[in-house]
């Protein structure tokens, strides 16, 4: 069998649950050697486990230090870094009255920062074996939510640095994001609690997508996987809607 990734040396935030344990997990299976990081010690733990020529390493990714830990190790360990993959996101949940300074500082630091500390870290890396950072913003970054309004920010800013970086590194190094819609994740019954009806909320997300229906974690990583494989050499620079057709709703 032809491995996509072979022998490829990935960075996964966010690996611990959702769409990054999903991509994970799916990057492991085409063969790549996987450094996880996530905040969850037992279930980084686990899954590190689980997938073999895989390590975990527990931290916060607001830390400039901690990104700079997660790229010595992939150097360390693996010797190389080919592609970065950015999943870890928290919502800070609240309208602009209400939300915290704190919180909307937090949220951007995970979703929006942490985006510059590992890039900043990985790219020197990257640049040797022409790799790939892929970045996993949202829908959010177009379409807002009520109360959502520190996560839509850092969507939005996520998918402006994309850009910014593609231009600055290309053509030695490929930067794309993912917009997922609705997907089965905590995240989004953690979201729904922004609405007074949660469960209901949750059943119209995916009701109200041309395809009537949530989006799989997996259906995430299955793009995940193209847009940092070598099939998508030619794409830099792009933000990917998967959203079951949410947006023309």
């Amino acid at each position: 069998m032809a491995y996509t990734l072979k022998d490829k040396v990935c960075i996964v935030t966010g690996a611990t649950s959702g769409m990054g344990k999903a991509i994970a997990k799916t990057f492991h299976h085409e063969g790549a050697k996987l450094i996880l990081s996530g905040r969850n010690i037992d279930r980084g733990t686990a899954l590190a486990n689980e997938l073999d020529n895989s390590l975990f390493v527990a931290g916060d990714v607001s830390e400039p230090s901690y990104n700079e830990r997660l790229v010595k190790t992939a150097i360390e360990v693996f010797g190389k870094l080919d592609i970065v993959s950015l999943n870890a996101g928290i919502l800070g949940l609240g309208n602009v009255v209400d939300l915290s300074p704190r919180d909307w500082q937090k949220t951007l630091e995970i979703n929006l920062s942490s985006i510059f500390y590992l890039s900043k870290y990985a790219i020197p890396y990257l640049k040797k074996q022409q790799g790939n950072i892929l970045i996993n913003a949202s829908i959010a970054a177009y379409k807002s939510f009520p109360n959502h309004p520190a996560y839509c920010a850092s969507k939005a800013g996520s998918v402006a640095l994309m850009r910014q970086m593609a231009v600055e590194y290309g053509p030695e190094i490929r930067v794309n994001a993912m917009c997922p819609g609705p997907v089965d994740t905590p995240l989004i019954w953690d979201s729904a609690k922004a609405f007074e009806n949660p469960e209901k909320a949750v059943e119209n997300a995916g009701e109200t997508t041309l395809m009537k229906r949530l989006g799989k974690p997996e259906d995430v990583a299955n793009l995940a996987l193209f847009l940092v494989s070598d099939k998508a050499s030619w794409i830099t620079g792009t933000a990917m809607t998967i959203d079951g057709g949410k947006l023309n709703t």
